[in-house]
């Protein structure tokens, strides 16, 4: 049986565990918050270190993508480099591919026409491809990424505008504590501290990472898409209550919940059998189709 660890910055009250079969592959596949702490991360890696097929990191990225620079946070290094023998990612390998595919999923599967569609990305940094791909299919995008995560009320509409904020705030952000704008630990369990609402209510779809959307969401989202990565069954029932009308996330269902993608970019690299940096964009598609990964999809009814 093939072992993957997700390692993540987040609470440890969504520890999770799901055995999967992948490609004929048993899979004992687990999720381990250390609340916030980056010391027991790194602690938790080293003791992982040699005895699993693939660690995962979450809660963090290593990498920040905007256009085709790549910015590296001081403390995802830290993590990557806790590891000498197990390979270990955190899931931005594999989004640029798995994302762009949600958002035809939208459109070729689902029926939403996207041109047009308000769309509030709270935070493009860490998926410039669903960003990208969203702004392809013509949607009127709204970047959150300097809104939510510097406080700075400056909605962003186009790429080439995100680009240059990205590299004019980015190089000096990346070298501050993840915990400066990204809840982790018991910050993901307290309730959201609503901010520029007006954001939330003018969009149609909400897109983006789950904690980041949630620490800022207002007390109702009738009718609106949420376009996400990985909830836990509790998270279903708390946007069931904001009144939201559908759920989409862009990784499928393991044992009950959608895991990151930083756990099925792990899976994968165990699979594959590669060092990370030796996996190309063309090994995740191959492995998608493969493993036939599709978004998941719940309809609220009555919302």
């Amino acid at each position: 049986m093939k072992k993957v660890v997700s390692v993540s910055l987040g609470s440890s009250s969504r520890d999770h565990h799901a055995e999967v079969d992948l490609l004929g592959e048993r899979f004992a596949i687990s999720r381990v918050g250390t609340d916030g702490s980056i010391d027991k991360a790194i602690a938790r890696i080293k003791e992982l270190d040699g005895t699993v097929d693939a660690i995962g990191l979450g809660g963090i990225d290593v990498y920040l993508y905007a256009g085709k620079e790549r910015y590296a946070l001081r403390d995802g290094l830290r993590l990557l480099a806790a590891a000498t023998q197990t390979p270990v990612v955190d899931g931005s390998g594999l989004k640029n591919t798995l994302e762009r595919n949600a958002i035809a999923f939208l459109h070729d599967v689902l029926g939403i026409e996207l041109r047009g569609k308000r769309v509030l990305m709270v935070s493009a940094l860490d998926r410039f491809g669903m960003a990208q791909a969203l702004v392809q299919a013509g949607a009127d995008v709204v970047f959150g990424d300097f809104i939510f995560a510097l406080d700075l009320d400056r909605p962003v509409r186009g790429l080439d505008e995100f680009e240059e904020m990205a590299r004019k705030y980015l190089p000096d952000a990346c070298k501050l504590p993840f915990q400066f704008f990204y809840p982790t630990g018991k910050k993901q369990d307290r309730a959201p501290q609503p901010k520029y609402p007006e954001y939330y209510d003018d969009a149609e779809i909400i897109a983006g990472d789950y904690h980041f959307m949630r620490q800022f969401m207002p007390e109702r989202l009738d009718g609106k898409t949420i376009l996400t990565n990985t909830v836990t069954a509790s998270d279903v029932d708390f946007l069931r209550g904001h009144g939201i009308a559908r759920l989409v996330t862009t990784t499928p269902d393991f044992g009950g919940r959608s895991f990151g993608t930083n756990v099925v970019e792990a899976a994968m690299i165990a699979l594959l059998g590669k060092r990370w940096a030796d996996v190309t964009e063309d090994d995740y598609r191959r492995l998608m189709r493969e493993l036939d990964l599709k978004p998941r999809v719940i309809e609220f009814s009555g919302a």
